[in-house]
């Protein structure tokens, strides 16, 4: 079988159905509240849906609070940042953005591929793009615990590279209980897997590793997820992650093991990296002698439905400064 044409691979997705969209409006408010004054603040916002074939971010606006100039860039993943600096004394920030876009339906998946694909998937067939998404990163890492999750899973090549992972995802969903704040934003995969309990940001980062461990290409997915009654086992207000693996013949196909479903329309993409580390909502710095209390607020719509939010920030997480004073990190973790 020939290798995977270059670099023009990496952005292939599945596919879509042709017919009309399903608009969203979303909402993220964040705060950071300090018990002392701090100044010297910088901030990265990675809160921009990505537009795509697939999805259509129509207008984004960011507001912060004390008012800050707001610029943006493109990360070396293709992801929107935004970035300000709030230099003066200042003893909470607060960043609201609001958002419509528009995801498109996915055409069906075939029910499994050609046991060739496995000969696609060789390391030495792909391109250089892929091999960020087949190596460890920092919080997608293979474990002694992990690998003992993989040989009492029975984790192998013994079905097609699609049928594994529908399988695999089903497997990490059942595995681990859903525990909201039962790990941190920098908690490791042993955390979780020894607990057997974690939240999306954890079941994505196991799920990850495990797909690597196949020599399958499988990155980290921010974002949001709409959600439909009670059917859903991840917080409604938070943000979202699941992961994307790299199949022949589909491109990037979506798997979201906290819920145990194939990524859809009601998966709003915002940023694509090889963990955590890559994507955070946000990402910033501080100078102060200061503790800080996090209080998230996330709210997703569909337009042809009336909102039920109230509009107020709802989850409040402790989150204390760590020495040094001087340079204290900002960052939330998804639910």
């Amino acid at each position: 079988m020939k290798g995977v044409p270059p670099e023009a691979s990496l952005q292939q997705r599945r596919q879509t159905v042709i017919g009309a969209p399903i608009h969203y409006h979303i909402q993220h408010h964040t705060r950071f509240r300090y018990n002392h004054a701090v100044t010297e603040g910088f901030m990265e916002v990675r809160m921009q849906p990505i537009s795509d074939e697939q999805q259509q971010c129509h207008s984004f606006q960011l507001t912060v609070e004390p008012q800050a100039r707001t610029m943006a860039y493109e990360d070396f993943m293709g992801n929107i940042v935004h970035h300000f600096n709030t230099p003066g004394r200042h003893d909470q920030l607060l960043m609201m953005t609001d958002t419509v876009v528009a995801c498109h339906r996915h055409a069906p998946l075939p029910s499994s591929l050609t046991s060739r694909s496995w000969e696609a998937l060789d390391s030495s067939q792909l391109a250089p793009a892929f091999w960020d998404y087949l190596s460890p990163s920092q919080f997608a890492k293979p474990t002694a615990v992990l690998r003992n999750m993989a040989q009492e899973i029975g984790l192998d090549r013994h079905m097609d590279p699609l049928t594994l992972l529908r399988w695999l995802n089903t497997a990490v969903y059942e595995y681990f209980d859903y525990a909201p704040q039962s790990t941190r934003v920098d908690s490791p995969i042993d955390e979780a897997l020894t607990n057997r309990a974690g939240v999306c940001q954890d079941f994505a980062h196991i799920m990850i590793a495990l797909v690597r461990q196949m020599q399958i290409p499988c990155r980290y997915v921010s974002g949001y997820l709409f959600h439909r009654d009670d059917k859903d086992r991840s917080l409604e207000d938070a943000s979202h992650a699941w992961v994307e693996a790299w199949l022949p013949d589909l491109g990037w196909v979506g798997f979201d093991p906290t819920n145990n479903l194939i990524a859809e329309e009601r998966h709003i993409r915002v940023a694509v990296g090889r963990d955590y580390a890559d994507v955070p909502p946000t990402r910033g710095v501080f100078r102060g002698d200061a503790e800080s209390e996090l209080d998230v607020g996330v709210w997703v719509d569909r337009m042809d439905q009336p909102a039920v939010h109230t509009g107020e920030i709802l989850e409040t997480i402790e989150w204390h400064a760590p020495n040094p004073p001087e340079d204290h990190q900002q960052q939330q973790q998804q639910q």
